[in-house]
């Protein structure tokens, strides 16, 4: 004769099933944490290229480009950074109204949303020398570049773009001329009769 065998403990095996529960519903969450589609399938805007400046230097080195991550939650890097030595002016690069200028996890940021787009700069590690609500001009000094401790190897800012909370690369609001644009380099003067 069989006997039944009995749980020692029950509450353990009702916590298990509980955790394997939890657990499982926390995957199906993250599974769909993807940005929004956009209405009827249409694809999002792109990227205006409105920059008229670069926002340190006048073509500075891209350390790390911009890496979307997969999912709203996941790994990348979500804008740039620009080598930059420590001091350097911060300029918008292109018009709009500082919407942010403090400091986040000890570092500072500025943030500018730009003139008549839904878009917004950001700018890290800034000691900001606007507030909250100023009006910026493209090319115009929104801070210097702070020292902190750095996931670069050298000094360098953070620059990042976003619609609403969905990051973009910020490279694209340069125009070609201004992203392409290489030393000026003088050309011979052929021979010319008359000179």
């Amino acid at each position: 004769m069989r006997t039944r065998r009995r749980l020692r403990h029950p509450r353990t095996a009702l916590a298990l099933a509980l955790a394997l529960f939890l657990t499982l519903l926390t995957c199906a969450a993250r599974a769909d944490d993807t940005p929004p589609p956009t209405p009827a399938g249409v694809p999002p805007p792109p990227v205006p290229a409105i920059a008229r400046t670069w926002p340190v230097g006048s073509h500075p080195l891209v350390l790390r480009g911009w890496e979307p991550p997969a999912t709203l939650y996941a790994r990348g890097h979500r804008g740039v950074d620009l080598a930059t030595p420590a001091g350097a002016p911060v300029r918008a690069v292109a018009a709009g109204r500082v919407s942010f200028a403090g400091r986040v996890a000890g570092k500072g940021v500025v943030s500018v949303e730009l003139t008549g787009t839904d878009l917004r700069t950001t700018y890290e590690p800034v000691s900001a020398t606007v507030k909250k609500g100023d009006e910026v001009e493209a090319g115009g000094v929104v801070g210097t570049v702070e020292v902190t401790d750095s996931h670069c190897a050298t000094t360098c800012m953070h620059w990042g773009l976003l619609r609403g909370e969905v990051y973009l690369d910020p490279l694209g609001l340069l125009p070609p001329w201004l992203l392409n644009r290489g030393p000026s380099r003088l050309l011979p003067v052929l021979a010319t009769p008359g000179f």
